[in-house]
Order: structure tokens, then sequence, then C-alpha cells
């Protein structure tokens, strides 16, 4: 029988001192490496470090933004389950499945994600979006509009159509009207890249790091 690690304190403290050796943080801050060990943790690759993008101290918003008790609205499911929630104080919200949204969806010829948007109250939140790159064309739509900024905006959807573009369309936004961002480069993201970053900042607003 093959000898392995256990012990889940012990396997974490390896994890982590293994991405340290592995990773390029020199041009991070300490806040902002915890995010970036965090990425490389959920998807086994150090070089996700070079795709990352942040705006406007966009750690140091979203800690403030948690420790306020902040509202998260994510767009799938899949990143609403993936939050640890012991760490947010604040409800955490996907409108996915609210009522009228699908219906609301097909009259429009829009995804369902876009739809749900319509039903976000940005004002003060943490918006995640983790999937759907026309999630966040339409939250950045919305912005334009007037709506409520977030108090910090996670975009890290994936894919081959209007994933990188939508990214794009962020940083732009973020730059012209100082919204803390983060971000990744081109088509890598997913769910579970957005809920590393804001897990981890989560437990930075807890005191804990690596």
């Amino acid at each position: 029988m093959n000898d392995y690690l256990r012990d889940p304190v012990a396997i974490e403290a390896a994890s982590f001192a293994a991405i340290r050796a592995a990773t390029d943080l020199s041009g991070l801050d300490a806040d902002a490496a915890q995010v970036a060990l965090r990425l490389v943790h959920a998807c086994g690759d150090p070089a996700v470090v070079e795709r990352l993008a942040l705006e406007n101290d966009p750690v140091a918003a979203g800690v403030a933004a948690v420790r306020a008790g902040a509202p998260v609205l994510c767009d799938v499911e899949m990143v609403r389950h993936g939050l640890t929630r012991r760490y947010l104080h604040g409800e955490v919200r996907c409108h996915l499945n609210d009522p009228g949204v699908a219906e609301a969806a097909r009259r429009r010829g829009w995804t369902r994600t876009m739809a749900a948007v319509d039903h976000w109250d940005t004002d003060g939140a943490v918006v995640v979006v983790g999937n759907a790159p026309t999630a966040l064309f339409r939250l950045l739509e919305r912005l334009r509009e007037g709506a409520p900024a977030p108090r910090l905006l996670v975009a890290m959807p994936v894919g081959f159509i209007g994933a990188a573009e939508s990214k794009a369309a962020a940083r732009d936004h973020a730059r012209a009207h100082g919204l803390p961002l983060v971000t990744l480069h081109g088509r890598v993201g997913g769910s579970a890249l957005a809920c590393a970053a804001v897990n981890a900042i989560a437990r930075l607003a807890a005191g804990e790091r690596w």
C-alpha cells in the first residue's frame, strides 16, 4: 500500500510550501500573494499567476467588504456552493433560478445568466462571475446604465467565446471608474478559480494566511 499524507493540516501545510517554492510571487504584495497562492492551489498550475490582474487595490476592498458583511452575488450555483461560508458574514446569492429568469431569457434571446444579472442589487456587494462571459458583459452594461458599483468584482468567466473579451472589458471599466477588480487574462477561469480568489480574501479578513 502506498504511503501518503493523511493529516489534513499537514497536507495543507505541505501544499502551500510546495506552491511557494514553485510560484513566482515577486510582483505581488503579501496580501495579493495570498490570492495568488489560492489560485495555484485550485488549479495546480503556478503559471496561472502570470494571468492575474488586480485593479484598484481589490484585496483590501474585498477584505473590508467581507468584514462589513457585504452580500455576495454569484453568476452560477457552482460558485455559490464553492464559497467557504464560515468566512463570509453576508448573504450569498445566485438568482439564476429565480422565478421569471428563464422566461425573460427566452423572450429576449439571452442566456439565463444575463437575465439573472438584472435581478442583482449590486450596491455594496461583492460580485463573483466564475462561469458566464455573458453575465459579465451584462453586468458591465448595467453599470454603464447607472447601476450602483459593487465593492469588489471577481471576474473569471471561462471559455473560448467571450471570456477573454469580457474580462478585458471589465479591466477597461475598472480602470476608467475605479472599480476594485480581480481577474485573469485570456480564456482561463472558471468557478473553482473564482471561488479560490474570494475564499482567499475572506480568509484574510479573518486573519488567516499561508
